[in-house]
């Protein structure tokens, strides 16, 4: 039995770092200890912060997955009962019990697929065959395919950077990578600002995106009944759509909404086959033209050129969700956490794939200079209204104001995670359900007030991928480097250099190019006016 223990002892992992440096939510007052290894005992075990000791539910189990239980229902977490496994016995930094990322730790490679579908696929894909209008067919899915090996490539580096076997330290979180990384004050100086402007900015876009389905599906409905589309404002549907997203926020932790993302993925999924195979069924419209777009100057042709690459770039987010989703999965040295993740991955990204190619190729060779600036679902309405079935638009719309809602939770739950951790870092404790439903209710009507006072926000595609590009493609590399140190001139050496390089200076040109864009084409700034 001692050799049994012993055996377990050094396969555990620890599931934070040892250093407060490492931990933007490790409070200086509270130091972690420097033992990584568990001690087994006879008596019960003991959870909580050392200044708050708890004790586990007196339910007789001796096994830490009794308390996880009791801080996450059954009834909380969608599809967890059946695939629930025995978690590894390993030690967790008290505040990452009391945070919702990190608050339930039994997560599996199938929640892994379930999230990185639902955060990798969405809305912005349907706007992909608007940069084909400026890039071409050739440049057009060059540039697509590179921008999805790139994406993936980044990923599997993030994946194998969350956990360091030997140190036992656990990154999860993208910032806790990029403070043990870059240090704390660059740390936050180059991931803050990106990571807040895909979180808060991707659950303003779906509030718009989701509120402006919602109408014109009240629209499709009413045509064929009879009834008045006009009932609610444009204002009354940003509401109704925000209420539904804070409805839905209250589930606890990352874990409790794997549900919500797979009814998320499905729904992505299903829009983006019915749009492209209907667009494509219908054939091409009469006289359409693929040659690029080329008006202006040689200066407005070249920003016009990285503004349709910062559309693309913005299609391919959601690398700032991987550590986090990694963080919920148990993880020793003989089954680390990597292994499952990878799994998901590979999943889900064969299906995004499997949409957003067909989505670009398709969707040009149906429209092709003639699609909309919004893109495919514009499109669909614009041109196939008049002779598609009802029940079809009906149909697509409900699958676009699923997606986005179900979106928007997996977006926010960094946002919670962040502000919760304020609170537990002042008061080392965790939040109480009232206090939780609060952050969560302001949050969200937060976003609603942004999108009604910014509605033209969600034009700004080319914009937000070339700020948020880094995150994605570029910080990776710089992060293995410094982590790994992988031999001088070795091959990843140059490989990961070159594409950090490359994608720091991308994103700068392509910033400017979309603000440039702004400038010189006008976006309708239409404040407190949306429509």
């Amino acid at each position: 039995m001692g050799d049994f223990i012993d055996h377990i002892e050094s396969d555990s992992i620890s599931s934070a770092p040892s250093s407060p440096h490492h931990s933007p939510y490790t409070s200086t007052s509270a130091k972690p200890k420097a033992e990584n290894k568990i001690t087994f005992s006879t008596k019960t075990p003991q959870f909580g912060s050392p200044d708050r000791p708890g004790t586990m539910p007196p339910s007789g189990s001796r096994t830490p997955m009794a308390y996880l239980k009791s801080k996450t229902p059954k009834f909380l977490t969608p599809l967890g009962s059946p695939i629930r496994k025995a978690i590894h016995l390993t030690k967790f930094d008290p505040t990452d019990a009391w945070l919702p990322i990190t608050e339930s730790r039994n997560g599996n490679a199938y929640y892994a697929a379930f999230h990185t579908l639902c955060a990798g696929i969405g809305i912005q894909a349907l706007i992909l065959p608007v940069a084909f209008t400026i890039l071409g067919w050739a440049w057009g899915v060059i540039t697509l395919t590179l921008t999805f090996i790139w994406q993936v490539y980044t990923m599997n580096l993030l994946v194998n950077l969350h956990e360091d076997t030997q140190s036992g330290v656990r990154y999860n979180r993208y910032l806790q990578l990029a403070y043990a990384a870059f240090g704390e004050r660059l740390g936050k100086i180059l991931t803050l600002f990106p990571i807040i402007n895909l979180s808060f900015g991707t659950c303003i876009a779906c509030i718009i995106i989701g509120a402006s389905t919602s109408k014109i599906f009240f629209q499709v409905v009413c045509a064929s009944s009879g009834c008045k589309p006009e009932t609610l404002t444009v204002v009354e549907w940003y509401l109704v759509f925000a209420c539904a997203a804070i409805i839905l926020s209250q589930l606890p932790n990352l874990n409790s909404i794997a549900g919500i993302s797979l009814l998320g993925a499905i729904a992505a999924v299903g829009y983006c086959t019915t749009i492209w195979a209907v667009s494509v069924a219908k054939d091409r419209l009469p006289n359409v033209s693929y040659n690029p777009v080329r008006i202006g100057s040689h200066v407005t042709r070249f920003f016009d050129v990285l503004n349709a690459l910062g559309i693309i770039a913005f299609a391919f987010r959601g690398n700032n969700l991987i550590l986090e989703v990694q963080a919920t999965m148990p993880s020793s040295k003989t089954h680390p956490s990597s292994v499952p993740m990878w799994n998901g991955i590979k999943v889900s990204y064969a299906l995004i794939a499997a949409c957003l190619f067909p989505l670009a190729i398709g969707g040009y060779w149906a429209y092709g200079l003639m699609i909309p600036p919004g893109g495919m679902l514009t499109a669909l309405f614009a041109y196939h209204s008049q002779n598609l079935a009802k029940s079809v638009l009906g149909f697509t719309c409900i699958l676009v104001i699923i997606n986005v809602l179900c979106s928007f939770q997996i977006y926010a739950m960094p946002a919670f995670d962040e502000m919760e951790s304020i609170y537990v870092k002042s008061f080392k404790k965790p939040c109480s359900w009232w206090l939780r439903m609060i952050i969560r209710t302001s949050f969200g009507f937060s976003c609603f007030f942004v999108a009604v006072a910014l509605p033209f926000i969600a034009n700004l595609a080319g914009l937000v991928g070339g700020i948020s590009l880094p995150v994605t493609l570029a910080y990776p590399c710089f992060m293995w480097l410094i982590i790994k140190k992988p031999k001088v001139y070795s091959l990843y050496w140059w490989i990961n250099w070159v594409l950090g390089v490359v994608g720091i200076i991308l994103s700068g040109l392509l910033t400017a190019a979309g603000v440039y864009v702004v400038i010189h084409d006008g976006v309708k700034l239409n404040f407190f006016k949306p429509t």
